[in-house]
């Protein structure tokens, strides 16, 4: 759950820096009153902890997270 959480937060950053990339326009800041503001700056916090918990998944089996691989599922008769 916390993973689904750290990446819908990568997203929202993701697409944060995209338009500020694109349109000079920091999304963010506009909806919680600027870059100063308290919400803006927890938002942006969030994000950048989310990024750090996101790095981990690099690391990790992906059998644990329940990642089927179709090279380890035996073949049957009917198919190639």
């Amino acid at each position: 759950m916390l993973d689904k959480i750290c990446l819908s937060l990568l997203i929202i950053g993701g697409l944060n820096w995209g338009s500020i990339g694109l349109f000079q326009f920091d999304l963010v800041a506009w909806i919680f009153g600027g870059q100063d503001a308290l919400l803006s700056r927890i938002v942006y916090t969030l994000v950048a902890l989310a990024g750090v918990w996101c790095i981990s998944l690099l690391f990790r089996d992906h059998t644990e997270a329940g990642d089927s691989n179709d090279f380890d599922m035996p073949m049957t008769s009917g198919s190639h």
